[in-house]
């Protein structure tokens, strides 16, 4: 069902995930080997061969239903062995979710999180990092951070204290889904690190004092006994380096030293995100085709009312507005960042842009925001803005709007956690 660019994304996804392991239709995993005969064969050797037809299979009699549950089943039995294997303390009968909608890929920290960050100073990073590549930035208490997805996608967790406060900085590459959060839980402070197991194609962490298991772009515990706890956001963007470079110049930038080689630079899932692709794991409760399954959103919600500004929507009209749960939020664009998922080497990939939300407030006071030759102003004093949004020149330079919690996903990671989301066009 898929064309030649979202095959070959597909291969190399799993095959970065699932190793060299193969498996059966239970899961388990198999191997098999072809033994070479010892010794000469002669010439006067003859061989029989007699051939047995196959067998007629029997007929499976069993409704939808039956199959399904039977899948259930299975798939509950295959969730339940890998907890015990690899998460001993956490009590699967306290879950939110089915046990079967979540499929082991690799063992418990297989993908390693990042628990010692190192950090270089803007001049450092220039050494390495191009313009355009996209970084995770994130502001705290005036500590101001970039965090590169060249890093963050072989890592997928960043434990950090940012600003004092300990924090998580995660990256799901299989859903685009950039997030940020305190890890502080019920007072405690957590380490957070890759489970080897997904939900939807999204990132399942778990936190290594309880084991707990929590779902990455919903932020909810999801197996074990705090399930229904939720992890608090904090509003970080997905922008170029130049960008984050030019607005934060006391800024400093996760580096590559995390002890760990990798190939730094490289997409491990090359093509991934070309319009009309698949996803590594089968999604059957993707339904909703208002969009392109692969169709970039920045999404808000400000209290169950959940809003999406598709990326190909802003990139045309660079400035948008709409209401979450009744409070007014502008969504800005701006090029400048390149994919991550699309070509082998990030810097190759093509130009997306950035995007963010805000409150349109200036002074405690509403403002209106349009774009006057290419740019972003606000029609009270045409100052001009950028995508972080802060202005950038005219009289309220230096002025920094709120941020709201949003996120850069696949239209089908946030659809398919958020069906109700209203898609803002224009």
């Amino acid at each position: 069902m898929f064309g030649r660019r979202s095959a070959l994304a597909v291969a190399a996804g799993a095959a970065l995930l699932v190793a060299a392991c193969g498996s059966d239709d239970d899961g388990t995993a198999t191997a098999t080997a072809t033994a070479e005969p010892t010794g000469a064969a002669t010439s006067e050797a003859t061989t029989t061969t007699t051939s047995t037809p196959f067998p007629t299979p029997t007929p499976d009699t069993r409704t939808p239903e039956e199959i399904q549950e039977q899948a259930r089943l299975n798939g509950t039995a295959r969730t339940q062995a890998f907890i015990e294997r690899d998460y001993p303390r956490n009590n699967f009968d306290v879950a939110t979710v089915g046990l079967w909608e979540i499929i082991p890929v690799l063992p418990r920290d297989g993908i390693r999180s990042i628990d010692s960050p190192n950090f270089d100073s803007l001049e450092e990073a220039d050494e390495w990092l191009e313009d355009q590549e996209p970084v995770i930035a994130f502001e705290l208490n005036g500590d101001a951070r970039a965090y590169p997805l060249q890093i963050l996608t072989w890592h997928e967790i960043v434990n950090d204290v940012v600003g004092g406060e300990p924090v998580i900085v995660t990256y799901c590459p299989l859903c685009n889904t950039a997030i940020a959060f305190s890890r502080v839980v019920d007072g405690e402070t957590r380490e957070f690190g890759v489970s080897g197991a997904l939900r939807r194609n999204d990132l399942i962490m778990y936190d290594r004092e309880t084991e707990t298991l929590w779902q990455q772009i919903t932020g909810e515990a999801i197996v074990g006994e705090p399930a229904g706890s939720q992890l608090d956001f904090l509003t970080s963007q997905i922008v170029s380096w130049a960008d984050f470079h030019d607005s934060f110049p006391e800024g400093t930038v996760l580096n590559r030293d995390t002890g760990r080689a990798a190939n730094y630079g490289e997409n491990p899932y090359p093509l991934y995100d070309a319009p009309g692709s698949g996803t590594i794991f089968r999604l059957d409760e993707f339904e909703d085709g208002r969009l392109d399954a692969k169709e970039r959103v920045l999404a808000v919600d400000l209290g169950d009312d959940p809003i999406a500004f598709p990326f190909t929507a802003l990139s045309e009209l660079v400035v948008l507005e709409a209401e979450s749960a009744g409070q007014t939020v502008v969504a800005f664009w701006q090029p400048g960042a390149v994919s991550p998922l699309d070509e082998s080497f990030i810097i190759a990939g093509r130009n997306i842009g950035a995007a963010g939300a805000f409150l349109p407030l200036i002074d405690g006071a509403p403002a209106a925001f349009e774009v006057r030759d290419g740019s972003i102003v606000d029609t009270g004093t045409g100052s001009e803005w950028n995508v972080l949004g802060r202005a950038i020149d005219g009289p309220l330079a230096g002025t920094q709007l709120e941020a709201v919690v949003s996120a850069n996903h696949f239209w089908f990671a946030w659809a398919v956690f958020e069906p109700d989301t209203r898609v803002i066009t224009s």
